[in-house]
């Protein structure tokens, strides 16, 4: 049985920060679904959050004010001791990035050069061009390359291994060996990332199905504030692909049909520096009103930003345009239209990275310590992962120092190994049944439809009546072939059960919360209710349901008031 102190599940941003920082005296090792360089840290292109105060006219910046605009932009839902926690480590957290060779794009001068994002009081938003997620991603995989960090790749965690209360390892699927088999670790840190695909319109990447959130869930881990979703407002109309936040950053415009710059009408002083979830619902109410493109998507326009700068700050996104749209945003508007992008849910941590659960730690996209609440500012997600990614790796590193083993856990992970084992065995004996691809597609349909950027009650309670449906007909998956090696069909049915728990978890949040927060916009309740609402969902498994409780958010300094941009 293979053994390590420190497992870290996940290959992007947050695993390998959790990694590198982990006691290099320990045993550490990374899982990942696939290679970590095809994790979807890449895709992050606009850029990372830090008040370096590289501004060109002078102006002074500081964490205090950047942690006040998570805060404002989290519509005051984030926890504010976490949220300040992270703004005063960016500063840090940049230089130490550099220094290991992330090569940042410059100003003259050659300081770390920043750019402007949505909701922020200043331009402190540092990249690289356009490729942020891509250059930092490699820099660390380098880093752990060199430090010898030992990685199982094409690796599928099945199940969180959970006794007394302490967790004892995973087991898992080896898809190139086809074999279920238990993984013992004296502490596991979860960075899997979001959920997309259970979206028809995503921004994620095709591995995106939140299997590592549902497997904690039911792992009895709870999961936090899961309704709030993200849409990212500017994705290319027809594929989804994201188009960073830097090119409105850099200046480019939103149009509508009639030529209007439109977010005049909806955050006057940002226009379209807003928030994320101001501008994506401006997007679709625009495109609603009958002022879109095909009826579908609106324009942003890069042209007068010039063919030099273009190139110099947006080459990916050039690149995009040209090989998925067929035009060139030099000569032509990009079509967009808003899509899912991002969680601000997920898995119940604390400031910390620590879980209820002994020994087990969560970070990046796939943990909830409270910081982006009901909103999410652009270029704090990546700030996120390597922050709060180093913080999981050296706690998990203090108590593996710590703790002692339990006695019986290979017996204990034999077993749950083997409760998996019987259930491939199931589905491979099955004569006939649902094909778990075609369910796949009827989920999508319902989040899209019943649980996107508008919501009401009425079609969030169908779309709990809907998912729960099919819950019955998950029971009769089969799977068609008979070799388990690289059987994305597995894959894909050990990963369903996830996407029914995380999408009936989100759903039953929406519903339960009547109120208009952040991303969580409900037409029949639409203003926000700090009253009754200015709390935190928590969502546990227990004895085979979701079983839904609350708790407060932490407030500093920072009293919630009306958010206007």
């Amino acid at each position: 049985m293979i053994s390590q102190d420190i497992l870290v599940v996940g290959g992007g941003l947050a695993g390998l920060a959790a990694a590198l920082s982990s006691d290099p005296q320990l045993k550490v090792a990374v899982i990942s679904k696939v290679h970590p360089l095809r994790s979807h840290s890449v895709a992050a292109q606009g850029g990372i959050n830090a008040a370096l105060g590289n501004t060109p006219d002078g102006r002074d910046d500081s964490w205090e004010s950047h942690a006040f605009d998570t805060i404002k932009g989290s519509d005051y839902l984030a926890d504010q001791d976490v949220a300040e926690l992270m703004c005063e480590k960016a500063i840090t957290a940049i230089y130490e990035l550099e220094h290991l060779g992330v090569p940042f794009s410059r100003f003259p001068g050659g300081v770390i050069a920043q750019r402007p994002f949505g909701g922020a009081g200043f331009p402190r938003t540092c990249y690289a061009a356009d490729r942020t997620g891509l250059v930092i991603l490699h820099t660390l995989f380098e880093q752990s390359i060199k430090k010898q960090v030992r990685f199982y790749n094409e690796w599928l965690v099945t199940r969180l291994v959970v006794r007394d209360g302490k967790c004892l390892g995973v087991v898992v699927y080896d898809l190139t060996k086809g074999e279920i088999m238990p993984v013992k670790a004296r502490s596991v840190i979860f960075a899997t990332g979001g959920y997309g695909r259970v979206y028809q319109r995503t921004t994620n990447a095709y591995i995106n199905h939140g299997s590592g959130i549902g497997i904690a869930y039911r792992g009895g881990v709870p999961l936090k504030d899961m309704e709030f979703v993200q849409f990212h407002p500017t994705s290319l109309y027809g594929k989804n692909i994201l188009i960073t936040e830097g090119a409105r950053g850099e200046g480019g415009y939103l149009v509508n049909n009639k030529g209007e710059r439109f977010m005049a009408d909806y955050a006057p002083s940002a226009m379209e520096l807003a928030p994320r979830d101001i501008v994506a619902r401006a997007i679709q109410t625009e495109i609603d009103k009958g002022n879109g493109f095909e009826g579908q998507c609106l324009h942003l326009d890069l042209r007068h930003l010039g063919e030099a700068k273009i190139k110099k700050r947006l080459p990916g996104i050039r690149e995009i345009c040209i090989d998925f749209a067929g035009l060139d945003p030099v000569e032509t508007p990009i079509p967009i239209q808003p899509a899912q992008h991002y969680s601000m849910g997920g898995i119940d941590v604390d400031k910390k990275c620590a879980s209820c659960v002994e020994g087990f730690y969560a970070a990046g996209e796939c943990a909830c310590m409270s910081i982006h609440g009901a909103n999410r500012l652009g270029g704090n997600s990546l700030l996120d992962t390597v922050v709060f990614g180093r913080i999981a790796g050296e706690e998990a590193s203090n108590y593996v120092k710590e703790c002692e083993e339990t006695g019986d856990s290979e017996k204990i992970l034999l077993d749950e190994a083997l409760k998996v084992k019987r259930r491939v065995e199931e589905w491979m004996n099955k004569d006939s049944g649902e094909k778990v691809h075609k369910l796949l597609i009827r989920l999508k349909a319902i989040m899209s439809d019943k649980v996107g950027i508008f919501r009401e009650k009425r079609d969030l309670t169908e779309a709990l009546e809907r998912i729960r449906a099919l819950r019955e007909d998950y029971k009769r998956v089969n799977i068609s072939g008979s070799c388990l090696r690289y059987s994305q069909e597995i894959v894909n049915i050990f990963e369903f059960e996830s996407m029914l728990d995380l999408t009936e978890v989100i759903t039953l949040g929406a519903l339960n919360r009547e109120e208009t927060r952040g991303s969580h916009f409900r037409l029949d309740f639409r203003k926000r209710n700090d009253r009754d609402w200015l709390k935190h969902t928590l969502v546990t498994w227990k004895e085979g349901e979701p079983q839904v409780s609350y708790k407060g958010v932490t407030i500093n300094k920072y009293k919630p008031v009306e958010r206007k941009y």
